[in-house]
């Protein structure tokens, strides 16, 4: 993927909703710079695709944002099956902002995952928080710092994995010793991060949104065997955007980008909006999209909004070196939303009747 490429669809953000265009090139080529040593590396096998389906893994500042009073998401990937043992990927959270102080969010996230012969498992738990700060008197930009706490759990069950010194010469014998000295099967520590995410709100049909977030700031021990392993900090930024083509048209672009250690991740796409219905109480719209994760896969999603309930679905093409075991097959992945207001009944004032009439 060449730099040009990411920074014009960088630049596509920071320009549909504005017309400073000088200023809000500077920032794209400001933020460019300070992330471009990560756009020539290849990407991770485990991800999820919709990943503005997600909003508090995507970073802590999404926390308690949004129209409502509680929002549930809930998230499932499986992939690889046609390879190997698939790796499957749940996640729940919940999350709210204050009745009492608006500005507040909080955020709650389960997430467990399991890959390979060994089953190795993730289960982790993570607190998030943030808190909005207007930058402009109408509300049209707004930044949201948060912080994220998770308690991460693995597990690995090492008798179901083959080691090369079980192999006696002639055939794999699985009674002879493995000779690895690991010291434990499973491992839990604690994990922090920070994040912050920009919001530029003309209407509800026109907006940018885009974040940073750093996470396992305090690189815990994740290692099984006798020596520590401290995990690598992971560091996600992702921009969005919701552009009005004609009345019933939007165009939602979006990219995000991550990286740890030596790993690195791009994905970038647009999808479609055309909105049937949005009057008295009554809202419905069709999403689709056409997607791309660098050198590994392409892939498509449609989603449904149905009043207060989304629900997308996505799939992968994969074209990674993989190819010949995959047959182009990736993974399915399954977002759902639901977003719960209060009831709030009409205020009726009464009067009363003075006993003389």
């Amino acid at each position: 993927m060449s730099h040009l490429l990411i920074e014009n669809f960088l630049f596509l953000f920071f320009v549909i909703s504005s017309s400073n265009k000088t200023e809000l090139r500077i920032t794209a080529h400001l933020i460019l710079s300070v992330f471009s040593f990560a756009f020539h590396s290849i990407g991770q096998d485990i991800h999820w695709s919709q990943f503005n389906d997600i909003p508090i893994f995507q970073n802590p500042g999404n926390a308690g944002h949004f129209n409502g009073d509680y929002r549930f998401v809930a998230n499932y990937r499986d992939q690889w099956r046609s390879v190997t043992v698939p790796f499957s990927t749940i996640s729940f959270s919940a999350d709210m902002h204050l009745p009492t102080k608006k500005n507040i969010g909080l955020g709650l996230l389960f997430f467990h995952d399991a890959v390979g012969d060994g089953k190795l498992r993730t289960t982790e738990i993570q607190g998030n928080a943030s808190y909005l700060i207007k930058l402009s008197k109408d509300s049209m930009h707004c930044v949201r710092p948060g912080i994220n706490i998770g308690m991460n759990h693995r597990q690995i069950n090492w008798d179901q994995l083959y080691f090369d010194n079980q192999f006696n010469g002639t055939y794999f014998d699985p009674n002879l010793p493995t000779n690895e000295l690991y010291q434990t099967d499973r491992k839990t520590n604690l994990s922090f991060g920070v994040g912050a995410v920009y919001e530029y709100y003309k209407n509800k049909r026109q907006k940018i949104t885009a974040g940073i977030g750093f996470y396992n700031l305090n690189r815990p021990n994740q290692g099984f065997y006798t020596q520590t392993i401290p995990r690598d900090i992971r560091m996600n930024i992702f921009a969005k955007g919701l552009y009005k083509l004609d009345i019933d048209w939007d165009l939602v672009p979006g990219i995000n980008i991550s990286i740890q250690g030596k790993y690195r991740e791009i994905n970038l796409g647009s999808s479609v909006k055309y909105t049937l219905v949005d009057r008295a109480g009554t809202y419905r719209a069709l999403y689709a999209g056409l997607w791309y994760r660098n050198r590994d896969a392409s892939y498509i999603s449609i989603g449904l909004d149905y009043q207060d309930w989304f629900i997308g679905l996505s799939y992968d093409v994969n074209f990674s070196k993989l190819v010949p075991a995959s047959n182009l097959r990736g993974g399915i992945e399954i977002a759902t939303r639901y977003i719960l207001h209060h009831f709030k009944p009409k205020k009726i004032a009464h009067r009363v009747c003075p006993d003389f009439i």
